[in-house]
C-alpha cells in the first residue's frame, strides 16, 4: 500500500521562523505550507520537507539531495552562506567525500540537524 504514497521527511527543529528563512533563503526550497507547529517545502526534484517544532536531532544526517552536479550546488550554498562539514568517517578532502560511486558532501542547518548532499548513481533509477 504505501509503496505507491509519497514519503515526506520530517526534521525537528527548535525555532520554525529561523529554520524557514534557513531552508527557504539558503537552501533554496520553496515554501508550501506554513502552520504553527510546522512547515513544508518542496524542492523541484519533487520531495518534500517538513520541519516541525521539537527536539533536533544533533548530529546524524536526518536527509540529503540527489544532486547532478555537487561542485555547483556547494558553490552555490556557500554563496548563501551554507558552511560544509569535514569528516574523517567517511573521509573528507575539501567537503567531498568519494563513497563507492558516488559522492557526498554534509553541511548543517541552524539547530545542528545533518543534512547530505549526494552525486552519483540513484538506486533504482
Amino acid at each position: 500500500m504505501l509503496s505507491s504514497a509519497m514519503i515526506v521527511t520530517t526534521v525537528a527543529v527548535t525555532d520554525l521562523e529561523a529554520s524557514g528563512a534557513f531552508l527557504r533563503d539558503r537552501v533554496g526550497l520553496t515554501l508550501l505550507e506554513e502552520g504553527p507547529f510546522a512547515w513544508r517545502f518542496a524542492s523541484e526534484g519533487g520531495g518534500q520537507l517538513s520541519v516541525r517544532k521539537g527536539q533536533p536531532n544533533v548530529g546524524q544526517t536526518v536527509a540529503h539531495f540527489e544532486v547532478d552536479d555537487l561542485d555547483a550546488v556547494m558553490r552555490d550554498l556557500q554563496t548563501r552562506g551554507v558552511t560544509f562539514e569535514e569528516y574523517e568517517t567517511p573521509k573528507t578532502v575539501n567537503f567531498v567525500a568519494q563513497i563507492g560511486p558516488a559522492r557526498g558532501a554534509w553541511f548543517r542547518d541552524l539547530d545542528g540537524n545533518v543534512f547530505g548532499l549526494r552525486e552519483g548513481p540513484v538506486p533504482g533509477r
